[in-house]
């Protein structure tokens, strides 16, 4: 047996639908689920504290969280289970995703997906050059 976030082959496992469904939807944490998707994204591949997170995000979004942003996305995703801290030697204080977490933005990401997927074919339809 595989322990939870891990497989046989050095690759994390998928989070099992039951933790996705107890994860619910980002959209839980009302306008906090932006910044928290961007979050979560950044610490898919590996434990970040605030400074590096704030550059992750800005290097693959584009976007540049201030701190009042971050750190309350922070606390909110903390508080559901969806991060947690972990041990530091420094003042740093880094994260990581949990598996509530990553079922979370799984769930949230494939809706995005569809909605951007209809978006696309609507203006593709719609607004095609002739």
């Amino acid at each position: 047996m595989t322990p939870a976030g891990g497989s046989s082959a050095g690759r994390p496992t998928p989070p099992s639908r039951a933790v996705a469904d107890q994860a619910g939807a980002l959209e839980t944490l009302g306008r906090s689920s932006g910044p928290a998707s961007l979050i979560l994204s950044s610490l898919a591949d590996g434990a970040k504290h605030g400074y590096a997170l704030t550059k992750d995000i800005e290097a693959f979004a584009g976007v540049r969280l201030a701190p009042g942003t971050l750190y309350e996305a922070l606390s909110r995703l903390e508080a559901h289970g969806m991060i947690e801290a972990v041990a530091s030697h420094d003042r740093r204080r880094p994260y990581r995703l949990t598996a509530t977490g990553a079922a979370a933005l799984s769930t949230y990401l494939e809706a995005q997906r569809k909605f951007a997927d209809v978006g696309l074919r609507r203006l593709a339809g719609s607004w095609a050059q002739t």
